[in-house]
């Protein structure tokens, strides 16, 4: 019965690794169901993820009791922060059991995913299974999206149900109020020199057409959000003007001499590290357009509106005055400096040049070589919607997966483009299982990893916090080309950036998954 449920939800993709108290729910396992197995929780959920946000629908999850959901936790933190409706589930012990704290016993199950799901369910009778799995997926849905969970004793598959019959359909649009978004653009009419930041709601939603009118409209300047884990503009633009920043000093320099700062489809600001300074200069205000009403509580300044980004977006052209008297904005500088002559090991903007050289057009980007996305929008701007991924959490082991449910939902949808997963080898070792699953399926993944030998993103904060002496840094004596290989991959070392485009190129032609492994120099992070 939960299985005619899910099949006419469209959630007929699992995405697992199945335990003994979930093997009730995946017995018999229908033929026209899609099990993808990973080889560990955490794996599992950011497949999950990356499947999610490339398909635009909800994605399930099934992993094991208690210990399973707790290695799933860390990335189910990155699903939460990025707004992806995953349907989380696992097994609970035989309800004649659970009085007795049995073993793989789930203790007080529904607290366990608590803060990082939007609703966590154990149903009270086995018959309310079917219900509690579309309640969860209305949860799920509805904005701000996010991932649930729902804990089920494993013997309630075997309580046969007469019926379900109340599947039902619920809203994933909140339309803004009217007045406030009118008086929100007179105020950006009003203003001189107006800066937009486009979040990660934006390109969810669909809104980058309309990101890019309403930028050219007003003459306005564009950065990006801090610490992005979706593009929402052109970073090629001439109205672009790169990163934001991270700390609140980076953020309140960088606005000065801007009147009005409107930031939509984003938090006010994800701020990291703690560097003192004025949330916003003297002069300027700001507007804040969000669908998450966390996120406008949240903010430290401004005024916000709740509603639904791309509604937003829409409406607001049609009310903003032309901007054509303003003076264009400068574009970001892009001084796309390299060596005199080729080092060795590679600097990262030797990397990046080379993949700018044999990049595909149509290529997406999911990024975790944390110490050099500056040098990504410098050398590989995202340039088309949907096209760039990175962990909304803050911590590691994310990308290597994402990247797999992104070529799956490609694959899904029938879109054929090349995945290029740019790596740290730090957070390559986090989930380097996954490669696993990416090679048994043969998707079209080109993961780079930056071998620098050591945690490059932590030595620059240690630096700007004034943490000397901090220990386990360094990661000397990784060879993640064998590693990769055992699992599957096709795997190569490289030391040239000529040797870099040509395994590139022939990557792309493998009819596998490829890990490239590139000895790269320490970067120093733009922090």
């Amino acid at each position: 019965m939960t299985y005619e449920l899910l099949r006419s939800l469209g959630l007929t993709t699992v995405f697992g690794n199945p335990g003994s108290t979930e093997q009730p729910f995946l017995q018999e396992f229908p033929d026209d169901f899609a099990y993808v197995l990973a080889l560990q929780e955490a794996s599992v959920i950011a497949m999950a993820d990356g499947f999610a946000q490339v398909t635009g629908r909800p994605a399930l999850v099934n992993v094991h009791s208690s210990a399973g959901l707790g290695n799933a936790l860390g990335n189910l933190v990155a699903a939460y922060h990025a707004g992806t409706p995953l349907i989380v589930t696992s097994g609970q012990q035989h309800r004649d059991l659970i009085i007795g704290d049995p073993y793989l016993g789930n203790r007080e199950a529904t607290t366990m995913p608590k803060p990082w799901v939007k609703w966590s369910y154990e149903p009270v009778r086995a018959a309310d299974v079917p219900e509690a799995f579309m309640r969860a997926y209305a949860m799920a849905l509805q904005p701000p999206a996010g991932p649930v969970y729902l804990s089920i004793p494993m013997d309630d598959w075997q309580r046969p149900l007469a019926g379900y019959t109340r599947v039902r359909t619920v809203s994933t649009r909140v339309a803004p109020d009217p007045e406030r978004l009118r008086r929100f653009a007179d105020r950006i009419s009003a203003s001189r020199r107006p800066a937009l930041v486009f979040g990660p709601e934006v390109d969810r939603g669909g809104g980058w057409g309309a990101a890019v009118a309403l930028a050219e409209k007003l003459r306005a300047a564009v950065y990006g959000a801090p610490l992005l884990d979706r593009a929402s503009f052109p970073e090629d633009h001439p109205l672009f003007r790169g990163p934001l920043g991270m700390s609140v000093k980076t953020i309140g320099d960088r606005l000065t001499g801007h009147d009005l700062v409107v930031v939509i489809g984003a938090e006010v600001f994800r701020y990291y590290p703690y560097v003192p300074g004025d949330y916003l200069p003297a002069g300027t205000e700001l507007l804040q357009i969000t669908a998450n009403p966390e996120a406008a509580a949240a903010a430290r300044v401004g005024d916000s509106l709740l509603g639904d980004t791309n509604a937003a977006l829409d409406l607001l052209l049609t009310m903003v005055a032309e901007g054509s008297a303003r003076t264009a904005p400068e574009p970001m500088e892009r001084p796309r400096a390299l060596p005199q002559t080729p080092s060795s090991p590679l600097t990262p903007p030797e990397v990046y040049a080379a993949l700018s050289r044999v990049r595909p057009a149509d290529a997406v980007i999911v990024n975790e070589s944390t110490s050099t996305m500056a040098q990504q929008v410098e050398w590989l701007p995202t340039v088309r919607s949907g096209s760039f991924f990175a962990t909304a959490s803050g911590g590691i082991g994310w990308g290597t997966p994402a990247a797999v449910g992104v070529a799956l939902g490609d694959r899904d949808r029938g879109v054929k483009r090349p995945v290029l997963g740019l790596i740290g080898d730090g957070s390559f070792q986090y989930s380097v299982q996954a490669i696993w699953t990416a090679a048994q399926h043969r998707l079209p993944i080109v993961y780079v990893v930056m071998r620098n030998g050591e945690y490059s993103i932590l030595k620059s904060f240690a630096v700007l916090e004034g943490t000397p002496g901090v220990p386990g840094l360094d990661l000397p004596g990784l060879d993640i080309a064998t590693v990769a290989r055992g699992f599957g991959c096709r795997a190569v070392d490289v030391t040239t950036a000529e040797g870099l485009e040509r395994e590139f190129k022939t990557a792309l032609t493998a009819n596998t998954t490829t890990v490239i492994v590139v000895s790269t120099q320490p970067q120093k992070a733009m922090l």
